[in-house]
Order: C-alpha cells, then sequence, then structure tokens
C-alpha cells in the first residue's frame, strides 16, 4: 500500500471530509439554507483535504504551513460563529465539526502518529464514523440526556471511579486465609456485579420487562453469579421486579449451563460427550420454566408495565454482595483444608461453590492425560454445576427474598435433581 502514498491517505481523508459533510448537508433545516457559513457536502471534504496538504507541506517546511491554515481556518470559523450569535444561531456543533474534520485530514497523512499505514486509516475511519454518528444523532442524544437525572451522573462517576481508577490498584495476588483471597479479583466481583446491574437497568429502561431478560443472557455468559447477586439486590429495592428479576437469573443460570457444555467440547469431546444429557436436561427445564414464567407474567402485562426504576449504582449494595461471595470463597477453601478431597465428587462440589470452569478445565485435562475415565470426570462436573446453582439459589434467598427467592429457588431446585438423576442413572 506505502507505495500509493499519498494518494491512499489524501483519499481516506476526502472520504472523511465527504461522510462529515453529507451528515451535516442532512441535519441542516432548510429554513437556514441562506446562512453564509454552515458547511456541507462541498465544504467538508474541502476542510479535510486543506488538513492533509497541510501535513504533507510539513514534511519539507516544518509544521508552519499547517499552523497558518489551521489559524485561517479558525478565523473564518470565528467569523462564521460571530454571524450566527448575532442572527441568534448560537452553538459549537459545525464549527467543531469542522476542526475535527481538518485535524483527521492532517492525521491520515502522518506517519509519524500512527504507523503502520493501514492503523492509520482504521483509526481515522473509526473516528470519522463515530463523529458523524455522534452528529446524526442529535435529537436522541437529548432525549437521552433529558432522562437522565443528576443522581444517575453522579452514581456512575462513583461506578467510573471504582472501575477505572481504583480497580487497577488493587494486588493481584493471593492472600489471607489458605491464600483464599485475591483483591483484584474481588474487585472484579464488586465492578462485575455494579455493571450488570446498569445493563440490566439500562436495557429495562429501554425494553421493559423484556430489558431484565437481555441482561441475564448478556450476563450468564460472562458471571451468572453477578447476575444472581445484582438481580437479588434489584428484587429486594424494587418488590415488583422480583418476579422479572427470577427470570433474569434463571435465563443467567442457563446460559451458565451451556457455556460449561461448550468449553467441554472445545477442551475435551469425551468429557462433553458425557456432560451432555444431564446438562441438556438442566437447560431444558430452566428453559421451560422461563416460557412458563414468562407466559403468567405476560398476563399480568408486567412485560411492558411502566417500571419505576432506581438508580442502578448503589456501590454499597454491590459491595455487600461480593463480600457474602468472599465468604463462600473462605468457606469453600476452609473445607477442602480441613477435610481434603476425600472423594473427587465432594472436591467438584466444594470448587463448584465458587467457579465452574475450572474444574471443567482440570477434568478435561485429566480425561486428556489418560489419568481419568470420561464417565467419572463427567460427574463431577455436572456435581460442580450443580453445586453453583445450589450456592445461587441460597442467595437468591439470602439475598433477594419473595417471589425473587421463590420462583429461582424452585426452577434451579428442579433443574439440579434433574441434572444429577440423568448424569448417575444414565451413566454420565
Amino acid at each position: 500500500m506505502d507505495s500509493y502514498e499519498p494518494y491512499i491517505s489524501l483519499g481516506v481523508a476526502l472520504g472523511v471530509g465527504l461522510l462529515v459533510g453529507l451528515e451535516r448537508e442532512q441535519s441542516r433545516p432548510p429554513e437556514e439554507a441562506h446562512r453564509g457559513f454552515a458547511g456541507g457536502i462541498r465544504t467538508y471534504p474541502l476542510i479535510a483535504l486543506t488538513g492533509a496538504l497541510g501535513a504533507l507541506l510539513t514534511r519539507s517546511h516544518g509544521p508552519w504551513p499547517l499552523v497558518a491554515l489551521a489559524l485561517t481556518l479558525g478565523a473564518l470559523l470565528a467569523v462564521g460563529y460571530a454571524r450566527d450569535v448575532a442572527i441568534g444561531h448560537a452553538g459549537l456543533t459545525t464549527e467543531i465539526s469542522a476542526l475535527v474534520t481538518f485535524t483527521l485530514g492532517a492525521l491520515v497523512v502522518s506517519p509519524a502518529v500512527i504507523e503502520p499505514l493501514t492503523r492509520r486509516i482504521f483509526v481515522v475511519g473509526a473516528l470519522a464514523v463515530a463523529t458523524t454518528l455522534l452528529l446524526a444523532q442529535k435529537t436522541e442524544l437529548r432525549a437521552f440526556s433529558a432522562k437522565v437525572s443528576k443522581d444517575d451522573v453522579f452514581a456512575t462517576l462513583k461506578f467510573l471511579v471504582v472501575a477505572v481508577v481504583m480497580l487497577p490498584l488493587l494486588p493481584d495476588e493471593a492472600v489471607g486465609p489458605w491464600g483464599a483471597l485475591n483483591p483484584f479479583h474481588v474487585g472484579v466481583v464488586v465492578v462485575s456485579i455494579a455493571g450488570v446491574d446498569f445493563v440490566g437497568y439500562a436495557a429495562t429502561r429501554l425494553l421493559g420487562g423484556r430489558g431484565l431478560l437481555l441482561s441475564g443472557a448478556i450476563g450468564g455468559l460472562v458471571s451468572s453469579t453477578a447476575v444472581t447477586l445484582a438481580s437479588a439486590g434489584r428484587a429486594k429495592r424494587e418488590p415488583a421486579l422480583g418476579p422479572l428479576a427470577a427470570l433474569a437469573v434463571i435465563v443467567a443460570c442457563n446460559i451458565m449451563v451451556l457455556r460449561v457444555l461448550g468449553f467441554t467440547a472445545v477442551a475435551s469431546a469425551p468429557v462433553a460427550k458425557a456432560v451432555a444429557v444431564p446438562l441438556v436436561v438442566m437447560a431444558v427445564v430452566g428453559f421451560v420454566s422461563v416460557l412458563v414464567l414468562w407466559l403468567k407474567e405476560a398476563k399480568n402485562g408486567a412485560q411492558s408495565a411502566e417500571l419505576s426504576l432506581k438508580n442502578p449504582f448503589e456501590l454499597s449494595s454491590a459491595v455487600k454482595f461480593a463480600a457474602f461471595f468472599v465468604v463462600i470463597t473462605l468457606v469453600a477453601r476452609w473445607a477442602s483444608a480441613r477435610f481434603g478431597a476425600s472423594g473427587l465428587y465432594a472436591a467438584s462440589a466444594l470448587a463448584g461453590l465458587t467457579d465452574v470452569d475450572a474444574i471443567t478445565l482440570s477434568m478435561s485435562n485429566l480425561v486428556a492425560k489418560g489419568e481419568l475415565d470420561a464417565a467419572v470426570a463427567g460427574r463431577a462436573v455436572v456435581v460442580a454445576v450443580v453445586s453453583n446453582s445450589l450456592v445461587k439459589a441460597g442467595m437468591a434467598v439470602a439475598l433477594g427474598g419473595g417471589v425473587f427467592a421463590r420462583r429461582v429457588a424452585l426452577v434451579l431446585g428442579v433443574a439440579v435433581v434433574a441434572g444429577l438423576g440423568s448424569a448417575f442413572a444414565l451413566g454420565a
């Protein structure tokens, strides 16, 4: 590609200007067509090319050509802005978008900033698309901003302080009794719970009751435990959401079961074959329960009812639930240290209290080395999944209460019995 430079970079600059200019042309109201400088489908490509040519001249004449062109553009934008203010059209969107377009044009022909050429093109293209999207979503963004309260903004900032500032500072090493605690992992639990709670909040605001199921499905791919803890807190704070929050937990647990099945399929085909029947049985029980409960809620109008939602970023609740998770971890490690692995199934049950993926990988590796029978390994994985499901049922009862606790405990209990029965009766 470098052999065609600078034609490629200049072409990308032209494309960036056309993209932003097209949006500006379409967004300008017809009654404002008489304004002297608004910028559109012709102006913005020229602005981008001006930036690109200025950057090209810097290669032989230093930074001053680019500086002079930037100052000239700034002066023109200042004149246009002053005229807009004089006729009552105050606003900086057009002026700022023009400066961004000029800068992107300069960036795409600046190899000293981003290398190689392909990466530079993708970065500039991504920024151009993001800029155009922001410009095009004016109405939607203003409507969204109107719905967001000051409390939501402040709570979001608190969440970001924890997730972006404090979390990276936590030590990523085992501490405490039996080396059971890792401060960074505990921090991840807090952030995960708060994050899942926010996803459920945002999805419910947009989609009503269906949003909670969507958040459960997404959360189940990452951490069904976080979904359970976040949903328990939501059901406790807002009892009216208990039935829908229970559905979110059941969906997340079902996704977790299918995730384990997919994980074993990649790690060890014999183990995957051994666990297929019990895990599919558990998933079927869960999804049938979701369908039945969802239809029941549909009759009550809960799917589309106007829901009164509170601030999703209550970090104190997330910390409390994370502490509950830590207690379970300590109990599991204590039992393992005190009694040892008296049996493979007992060890799997203990491991499943906090994590399913680790025991799944361990069993798959033992089968791959020929040190363990696939059927026995399959039963051990099922026991871990069952143990994990029972822990989530316990969390629901202890932290959620009411309808939420009863539904989660009932469905997971039936799934556990069905999974264990099929695992040992059918020779999984």
